[in-house]
């Protein structure tokens, strides 16, 4: 049976081609005129060579362009290798020669690093997007003197689609392979969890280049032929000025992007009343921005999860049951989930351990790299997260951190997000993270970098004191710094492990 991801513009082309599909500041683009633009790059991509298996490199932000490019490779067969336009030149040329891509298509605004990594890597054929670069062909050029493509490659449904780099926590990024089968049922599943209809704008201003971007926003959207509001980079006054200018009735977001617009300086005096639904995905949402955000916007916040290796919808708190606050909700159709010990056996509700995940959403694998595989991908076909969580007798999940994150304190177990919750409920917190530190008697101590609120001051031993009031004794932080700012990924998730290494002293007071 063939499939191909690039059938949900096909069809939405087919049947709404004169409804808006994106728009970026005065721009719109129907469903018609984006379906021309792909099925020209795909004449283009096959008149060069690409024929279906091979790799083409997708290094553009937030605009049209993007999905133009990425349904364009798909409708000539090729993968889709999805990368940050923020990279250098050597991180560019790590794709693509990890990938085995054939071409690059990037924006104008990255050229340069663009063109010297597809040197770097042996990638002849690169395309500039939005402008021009010496040495390159600007896409639209390309596009203009290419034939429609009248064909739409089939694909095995098992086939790769897009080849996912995560953020190589450790050593160097892993490419995800995400098959065609594993995004078209997350794309209709997630367009069906949000109710997505015809009518509905949504706001583009997660990444597209990540998954959750790519198929709750992008793809979801294009399923029900629904438009897209881009915006490149998120600003927390922008995004409100877009929600209201446009009527935005559905933003999916990370839980940074909530405590910005909750916490931006025009929030009370916003009126979000299109807004029917907001979604939160990434990493977990504190309970209190969960809630202040619904009090103050009157709009339900529904907490979902999911991986780059999950394509990444695993579960959500269905918009037809109840939902609860500071659960990820249940798994989607078609997926099993559980709780395991470090043997793999099932765990009773109320414990925690790794969540385990299997269904038709779970990626092939990693590109190239099998060891690794069989570490995530067991022999029954259950994937292995990483992730620590507990199942209430509901069936509903609660993430409780990363098995990495986990802080072992003199051999207690400290689970981060447990201190984060109490750190975001102080009204002078807005932004915090709770790591170990090392410690020469206890292994690790508790330690916690807070951002304040604008205009708020912090007193960090008043906060230890205030956080210490609240929790065991062995979970409070022994050392509380407050910084400008915590380092973000390119989703505006927090990464703990970027902040420096010398912001806490090497062994904490553990008084």
């Amino acid at each position: 049976m063939g499939l191909n991801v690039a059938i949900l513009l096909d069809q939405a082309a087919r049947r709404a081609g004169e409804r808006v599909a994106l728009r970026l500041g005065e721009q719109q683009h129907t469903y018609a005129a984006l379906d021309e633009r792909a099925r020209r790059l795909a004449g283009h991509l096959r008149a060069q060579g690409v024929q279906p298996g091979a790799r083409v490199g997708v290094l553009l932000p937030n605009v049209p362009e993007f999905p133009a490019a990425y349904h364009g490779a798909l409708r000539a067969g090729a993968a889709v290798v999805p990368m940050n336009p923020l990279l250098r030149a050597r991180e560019i040329a790590y794709y693509l020669e990890d990938s085995g891509a054939q071409a690059l298509i990037a924006w104008h605004e990255c050229a340069e690093a663009a063109l010297e990594g597809a040197r770097q890597a042996g990638v002849a054929h690169v395309l500039i997007a939005g402008g021009e670069a010496e040495g390159a062909l600007a896409l639209d050029e390309a596009l203009a003197a290419s034939e429609p493509a009248d064909f739409l490659a089939q694909r095995d449904p098992g086939d790769t689609a897009v080849i996912l780099y995560t953020s190589g926590t450790t050593g160097r990024p892993k490419g995800a392979l995400l098959t065609h089968s594993n995004l078209l049922w997350n794309a209709q599943i997630s367009a069906e969890l949000f109710e997505i209809g015809a009518g509905d704008r949504l706001l583009g201003t997660l990444p597209l280049f990540h998954s959750f971007g790519q198929t709750c926003v992008l793809n979801a959207a294009f399923r029900r032929a629904a438009e897209v509001v881009l915006i490149p980079r998120f600003e927390p006054e922008a995004a409100l000025d877009l929600i209201e200018a446009h009527g935005v009735t559905v933003f999916l977001g990370v839980p940074t992007m909530y405590v910005a617009l909750l916490n931006a300086e025009s929030a009370a005096r916003r009126d979000l009343s299109t807004l029917r639904l907001c979604a939160s995905g990434g990493a977990a949402i504190p309970v209190e921005v969960l809630r202040g955000f619904e009090e103050r916007f009157g709009c339900r916040v529904l907490e979902g999860y999911g991986l780059s290796e999950t394509s990444p919808v695993a579960s959500f708190n269905h918009l037809e049951r109840p939902s609860k606050p500071g659960s990820i909700g249940t798994p989607i159709w078609g997926t099993e989930m559980r709780v395991a010990d470090d043997e793999g056996a099932t765990l009773p509700a109320g414990e925690v351990g790794e969540v385990l995940i299997r269904g038709h959403h779970v990626m092939a694998g990693y590109h190239e790299r099998p060891e690794e595989t069989w570490d995530a991908i067991d022999a029954d076909g259950w994937l292995h997260t990483g992730d620590m969580a507990r199942m209430d007798e509901d069936g509903y999940f609660f993430i409780v951190d990363r098995k990495k994150d986990l802080i072992i304190r003199g051999g207690y177990n400290v689970y981060p997000r447990e201190v984060e919750e109490v750190l975001y409920e102080h009204p002078d917190v807005m932004e915090a993270a709770v790591v170990g530190v090392p410690h020469a008697e206890l292994g690790e101590e508790v330690a916690a970098a807070v951002v304040a609120r604008p205009g708020a001051t912090l007193d960090p031993e008043a906060l230890r004191a205030w956080v210490r009031e609240q929790v065991a004794p062995y979970k409070y932080p022994r050392q509380v710094v407050v910084v400008d700012e915590l380092p973000k990924g390119p989703t505006g998730k927090i990464l703990k492990r970027e902040l420096p290494a010398d912001l806490f002293a090497a062994t904490a007071d553990s008084t």
